[in-house]
């Protein structure tokens, strides 16, 4: 599989800087990392929905999309998909390869009990604060 998103990384850095008309990844790269980071949030929602639904076909083209959009975000943030393979192996060797590790900022209250601790959230787009009356 890394050889797969090998090439799919290579090919994002070789279309970034082609004619958005015409590239759709050429496309995400002038929108910004707020249009990426939105188009792989919709193609995650996507790839869960149809899961949700059973559609096993869908999920598999929507996973693809969502790798596709994974990538590209990552080109944009100047993380290679060896970086996370790092990390990968870095985990496995904590946790196992199938455990995700805590995030940080979760604190042990007792012995294998974790309590979250609050975390800071980002918009993805700024929306004007409507009051009701």
């Amino acid at each position: 599989m890394s050889d797969s998103v090998e090439r799919l990384y290579q090919a994002v850095l070789a279309a970034r800087d082609l004619d958005p008309a015409t590239s759709r990844t050429a496309k995400l790269f002038r929108g910004g990392s707020g249009k990426m980071a939105k188009k792989l949030a919709e193609e995650a929602i996507e790839v869960v929905i149809d899961a949700i639904n059973g559609n096993r076909d869908a999920v598999i083209r929507e996973s693809a999309d969502l790798m596709y959009n994974l990538t590209v975000l990552w080109a944009s943030a100047g993380v290679c998909p060896d970086d996370v393979w790092r990390e990968m192996d870095r985990r496995e060797t904590l946790l196992g390869i199938a455990e995700k590790l805590p995030k940080p900022g979760m604190k042990v209250a007792k012995p294998g009990a974790l309590r979250p601790m609050r975390r800071p959230m980002a918009a993805i787009e700024p929306r004007a604060v409507r009051k009701r009356h």
